[in-house]
């Protein structure tokens, strides 16, 4: 009889706006197992807006609670999961090919519009400046920025660049496609196999984290362990930690990040005019910054003998290395024996440290503003 009027008082207090929070969290388990989209992001953190938003829900006043405070609030989950993706890159095709850094500057461009855009609706500077940071397709750098900024909308704008993050196979190639003609998309660009030296893939991260930090302060915890994560990888005598960190550590952190991030996601926080603005202006973002690297490339492309393929430029936002795989599948699609892999990733690590530079430059530019 006691369950029964548990039962009771549970679905009395039980809400409509819970109702459609729990059925987005259903959504993103769905997505995650049925369309295979980025499923050990979208699955912690569907099944984290589920546990939030039942009514009483213990895990949201305890372990997601703890786990949030313990590693988003604080960046320690960011910076460690940077040190994972670190160890992931292989920085060989930008080292062959340096110019392909340049698309990853380009398509940083949707984080600059953005700001203007979200200072139209927001009057605190940290927090348009915080939002803007969502163009970078890269959590940890939005967390980063928007902790630092001390913005009030931290949680709006980590769920809105983890989702979109994994919608970029969803996101991209509609775009990509409406920039470009068939022709374009056909355009063949043969990988030059190029062997770059040990000595130089060390002093790579390195050389990059000591210019930046130089030039960029506020950046150097972001760049410092993105780049030590590729230092264990390269360095030849840490193997047994490079596989911790690509698989161990960087799937552990990805979890908890996952349903920690849940802790935002309950319906009195998300169901807010200010949050749902900042998931659109998260989706312009995104569209900007890949609008941006695919335009850069076809004005490249008036001056150049040998054509760009046009929709590698789409691979310069951050979101390693899902962006450079759809850039990938895309020219397989149209030409099976067109290979962009190496050429998408080069693009994709580019934007994986522009990124970076431009979330210090986003913090640089406020602490002037803040008189620091």
């Amino acid at each position: 009889m006691e369950n029964f009027e548990i039962l009771y008082k549970n679905l009395l207090e039980f809400s409509w706006q819970q109702g459609v929070m729990i059925a987005i969290g259903c959504l993103l388990v769905y997505l995650a197992i049925a369309k295979e989209m980025e499923p050990s992001l979208l699955l912690p953190m569907g099944f984290g807006a589920i546990l939030v938003n039942i009514p009483f829900s213990d895990a949201l006043v305890g372990p997601i609670q703890e786990l949030y405070n313990a590693g988003i609030a604080n960046e320690l989950f960011p910076l460690l999961l940077f040190i994972g993706i670190g160890a992931m890159i292989d920085f060989g095709p930008l080292l062959t090919n340096p110019k392909l850094m340049l698309f990853g500057a380009a398509a940083q461009f949707g984080i600059f519009f953005t700001l203007c855009m979200a200072s139209m609706f927001f009057p605190d500077f940290r927090d348009f400046f915080s939002i803007a940071i969502i163009g970078a397709a890269d959590g940890p750098t939005s967390i980063a920025v928007a902790n630092k900024l001390g913005s009030q909308y931290v949680g709006a704008i980590t769920v809105a660049a983890y989702s979109y993050m994994a919608l970029v196979p969803v996101i991209q190639p509609p775009v990509i496609k409406l920039l470009t003609t068939k022709k374009e998309r056909l355009i063949r660009m043969p990988y030059e196999q190029k062997s770059v030296s040990k000595l130089t893939r060390i002093l790579f991260p390195i050389i990059i984290t000591i210019v930046v930090s130089a030039i960029i302060p506020q950046a150097t915890a972001l760049i410092g362990f993105l780049m030590f994560g590729n230092l264990i990888r390269e360095c030849g005598v840490l193997n047994s930690l490079s596989d911790t960190a690509q698989n161990v550590l960087a799937n552990l952190i990805t979890i908890f990040l996952g349903i920690s991030v849940a802790f935002n996601m309950t319906a009195d926080k998300f169901l807010q005019v200010d949050t749902l603005l900042i998931m659109g202006l998260g989706l312009v973002a995104f569209i900007v910054d890949t609008a941006g690297g695919v335009l850069f490339a076809k004005f490249l492309n008036l001056f150049m003998k040998k054509k760009i393929n046009p929709m590698i430029g789409a691979a310069g936002i951050s979101a390693f290395p899902m962006s450079g795989r759809i850039v990938h599948k895309m020219a397989l699609k149209e030409d099976p024996q067109n290979f962009l892999l190496m050429h998408s990733i080069g693009v994709n690590v580019s934007g994986q440290i522009a990124s970076v530079i431009a979330g210090g430059i986003i913090l640089n530019i406020a602490a002037k503003l803040m008189g620091g």
